[in-house]
């Protein structure tokens, strides 16, 4: 019945609507002939109301109740012409009121379901859009943060490492010329240079997360956590209980990101010193926290009201992952964001929780 219903709504939808009005008015014209043949025994008034839902379903309201009109006075002329006892006297009045009300109903009723199931599907369409949005503007930002990391490590990296071979370089001509303050000075900046290039490979490294599922998501997060710490200047832990997983690509790397978004807002919205990152894993979860001893997450958005676009994106790879974020506040101060991931059916049971 359903799969029927469903094959005749689609071929209405392909037909232009005055071919739905002619065809609708042959049907009530039909079911008139069939009421007025089969006698006033037999009430065939609720078979008026299918055509007059077609009409409200597919054409508009107020052509509706104009076919309401015209459906209750065909049957109404049928019951006249097969001599219904009804139509006599006073209950006429109320015959007529019957008839032409319960058709004005039906219209009214279809083009309100109609009206719902239309602002239903804008919704739905409006929701898949703002997702597909979401899915563009994260894929951007990954793309372009690829971009960055790769002519970091390319091009910048590469330039501070030859600058620090040739200060090394300049150290040993200078010792050999017995300058042993100018060697002393080239020796400086050769270790300069030598850090630059290893805070510039840890902002690259960041910046692309390449193949986080097959180097390990539990690596990624530790050299991570060392990277803050050194580029920073902030203490920024990394614990790790449970058993090694292999997980997707995608699925590792927007862990690895949520983990990103969450240091970054905790130094730079939060102004946090200390921060931990913890990774958990059980033979059906995964649940990665990161927790920061800042301001918190309120005073933060008032710091910053831009930062729910970081927020959003958090909970959209969360989302992508098959996950459930939460973002909270614990007792002690700080902010706790926690990203639970599950398989099949259990991913609901997280979300209940």
């Amino acid at each position: 019945m359903g799969s029927l219903t469903a094959r005749l709504s689609k071929s209405f939808a392909r037909q232009p609507r005055s071919v739905i009005l002619i065809e609708m008015i042959a049907a009530l014209i039909f079911i008139a002939v069939v009421d007025y043949l089969s006698g006033s025994s037999i009430r065939l008034l609720p078979f008026y109301a299918v055509p007059i839902f077609v009409v409200a379903w597919f054409i508009d309201k107020k052509t509706a109740v104009t076919f309401a009109v015209f459906a209750g006075l065909l049957s109404l002329t049928a019951d006249w012409l097969d001599n219904d006892p009804d139509l006599v006297g006073w209950i006429r009045i109320w015959e007529v009121t019957r008839h032409l009300g319960s058709c004005v109903c039906v219209a009214l009723v279809a083009s309100l379901l109609r009206s719902k199931s239309d602002s239903a599907a804008a919704r739905i369409a409006l929701l898949e859009h703002s997702q597909q949005l979401e899915r563009e503007i994260v894929g951007i930002s990954d793309a372009e943060r690829c971009r960055i990391g790769q002519d970091l490590h390319d091009g910048l990296c590469q330039y501070l490492a030859a600058l620090g071979c040739s200060a090394t370089s300049l150290r040993d001509d200078l010792e050999k010329l017995k300058l042993k303050q100018e060697a002393g000075a080239a020796g400086e900046l050769a270790e300069l240079l030598q850090d630059a290039v290893v805070q510039t490979r840890d902002l690259a490294r960041s910046l692309i997360p390449a193949q986080v599922g097959r180097m390990g998501l539990v690596s990624a997060l530790e050299s991570l956590s060392q990277s803050v710490a050194r580029l920073q200047g902030v203490e920024c832990a990394f614990e790790f209980n449970g058993s090694s997983k292999t997980y997707e690509d995608h699925s590792a790397r927007h862990l690895y990101r949520i983990a990103q978004e969450a240091i970054s807002n905790a130094i730079r919205h939060g102004g946090a010193r200390k921060i931990v990152v913890s990774l958990k894993t059980t033979e059906r979860l995964t649940v990665l926290r990161i927790q920061d001893d800042g301001v918190g997450l309120k005073a933060s958005a008032a710091n910053d009201p831009g930062m729910g676009m970081g927020l959003n994106i958090m909970r959209h790879r969360a989302s992508q992952s098959g996950g459930v974020l939460r973002i909270e506040e614990p007792p002690g101060g700080g902010t706790l964001v926690s990203c639970t991931v599950a398989t099949g059916h259990e991913i609901s049971q997280v979300a209940a929780a």
